[in-house]
């Protein structure tokens, strides 16, 4: 790539949303500091700003979990004129309360970053190679990166915002892979999309299990039946002889997500007060000195009064002792206060969310959770905290995303009509006995036992540094320059997203942002974090650095 000689350099590995918000963010601060920049951007995936959890080829039934309401990524005044928000400039009609599909957001970021290198021209240079880069090096000139036996840079600054980066599988996954290997047998990953659903063409009349109960869970389905021609109509399914005779997904826990609330004004009644806000931030700073399990009961404590004002105005019996015994459950057994079986679970989940049951206090404190996911970013990832606190505070928050992270609801009711009409069994939906034969898997919980031919792992890695093979990243570990937060947590980063290296200084220009980051940050897997106060706080760092 050719270099402009007068300006800084800037190597972007990786660039999905959060490359793209990094960026849009950057563009600020080089305007507001005079400063120039050329930034070359490192991807092999051909839709830059939209990233493969995006794509803008996918299917459209794989669907955001945010509704239209709740999307708040409006470009930055930068783009003011430039371009508009994502509702503007979609072509389809969206109501306040659909979800919008993933491909058509991911189009929308493409364009966007079209119209960033349009306007932010004047101060960074934006190039894009479709190159994977595998290997990181620091010389005296600054940062050089190799793929291959091609080198790049220098470089002033390295961003790495690589999302999901490869990662070894765990060791029931190891297995399996072996095993189909072997038999010559269907093991896919739920993503990329479309093709599970070209592999999926192939499998009617075919027994198929799903690893895993999450979002990614809810997209599998709604390929092997509406992708594959069957409809949802007036509470039925009609099928089109194409899909899988049955459907098996299973999970740890057992347990489906639970469904956001249905309408603006049902999500509403959720709302925490201003007051209740700004006891939960007092708490957050509280939590700063504190030791695990003091920091986790602050937070819970802050969670009482809103919960039992909103239980209360629902109609629900349910008392702050009720709320405050609930929650001391889930700081030491997350999920174990839920008795119900799935299917029971799952319809209880669909009438909260419609408003026509009392919500349940679980459903209350993952509603309100949800609400406060920006507060707590602020909290927690502007600040750095003890290792073990922090840790305490992003397990309790994984454990509230089975209520704050939940599909549209729409989703649920498919689902519950699958069930009912046989096409999806739940008979041995927690954590089965998998035994590997031959022709595929059999799944056995307690009397109950099926075999699937077919295995679909539907189940995110988590952003465990230990864990990830990606060459790039490994250099990184090999060199020191990336050290885990914490064990099984992800890399250890400052405020800013510079990487804090074995020796607990930085090497200067390195950074990385986004889930791998999990344990010096927390809810980073949201959309609304790409475009947030993380992108901001590296864009000034990277400005201060090129100033001084």
């Amino acid at each position: 790539m050719p270099f402009d000689e007068t300006a800084h350099h800037l190597a972007v590995i990786g660039f999905g949303p959060r490359g793209l918000g990094a960026l849009e963010a950057l563009a600020v601060e080089a305007s507001e500091n005079g400063i120039r920049i050329h930034v070359d951007i490192f991807d092999p995936f051909e839709w830059p700003g939209a990233g493969p959890n995006f794509d803008p080829e996918q299917s459209d039934l794989c669907l955001l979990n945010i509704p239209i309401r709740d999307l708040e990524i409006d470009p930055d005044r930068f783009l003011a004129g430039e371009f508009g928000s994502f509702l503007d400039w979609s072509t389809r009609q969206y109501e306040e309360d659909d979800f919008p599909s993933r491909s058509d957001l991911g189009a929308y970021l493409h364009a966007r970053f079209s119209a960033l290198h349009r306007a932010a021209k004047d101060m960074l240079t934006i190039t894009h190679a479709r190159t994977l880069i595998t290997h990181l090096d620091l010389s005296a000139e600054g940062w050089r990166l190799k793929a291959g036996n091609t080198e790049f840079g220098p470089y002033d600054e390295i961003l790495l915002t690589q999302g999901q980066p490869k990662t070894e599988p765990d060791p029931q996954l190891k297995r399996w892979d072996k095993h189909a290997e072997k038999h010559k047998l269907h093991l896919m990953h739920a993503y990329p999309a479309n093709r599970l659903l070209d592999a999926a063409s192939d499998w009617a009349g075919k027994t198929v299990a799903i690893r895993g109960l999450g979002l990614s869970t809810f997209d599998v389905i709604r390929l092997l039946t509406s992708g594959l021609g069957g409809t949802f109509s007036q509470g039925r399914y009609k099928p089109s002889g194409k899909e899988p005779q049955k459907i098996l997904p299973f999970s740890l826990n057992g347990l489906p997500p639970s469904a956001k609330p249905a309408t603006l004004q049902i999500d509403k009644k959720f709302d925490p007060t201003l007051e209740e806000t700004l006891f939960f931030e007092g708490a957050l700073k509280s939590t700063l000195a504190s030791q695990p399990e003091d920091a986790v009961k602050m937070i819970c404590d802050a969670l009482v009064e809103p919960t039992a004002r909103i239980l209360s105005e629902c109609g629900s019996r349910e008392t702050d002792s009720d709320v405050t015994a609930w929650l001391e459950t889930e700081r030491k057994d997350a999920g174990a206060q839920e008795a119900r079986d799935a299917t029971e679970a799952l319809k209880h989940d669909i009438e909260m969310a419609y408003g026509r049951a009392a919500p349940s206090v679980g459903y209350v404190i993952g509603q309100i959770w949800r609400k406060w996911q920006n507060e707590l970013r602020r909290g927690i990832n502007s600040e750095r905290h003890q290792k073990d606190t922090a840790a305490a505070i992003v397990g309790f928050d994984e454990g509230l995303k089975r209520y704050s992270y939940g599909p549209p609801v729409s989703a649920s009711e498919e689902l519950l009509i699958l069930i009912k009409q046989g096409l999806v069994s739940l008979c041995i939906v927690d954590d089965p006995a998998v035994l590997l034969e031959p022709g595929g898997w059999r799944l056995i919980e307690f009397d109950d036992a099926l075999f699937a031919s077919v295995m679909i792992d539907a189940v995110l890695p988590s952003p465990n540094l230990a864990h990830v093979s990606d060459p790039l990243i490994s250099s990184c570990k090999m060199e020191s320059w990336a050290t885990p937060f914490a064990p099984d947590m992800g890399a250890h980063t400052l405020p800013d997203g510079q990487l804090v290296a074995k020796d607990g200084k930085t090497r200067p220009g390195l950074c990385l942002l986004g889930r791998l980051a999990l344990g010096s940050v927390i809810a980073a897997d949201s959309l609304h974090d790409c475009f947030g106060a993380s992108s901001s706080r590296w864009a000034k760092g990277v400005a201060g650095r090129l100033s001084g």
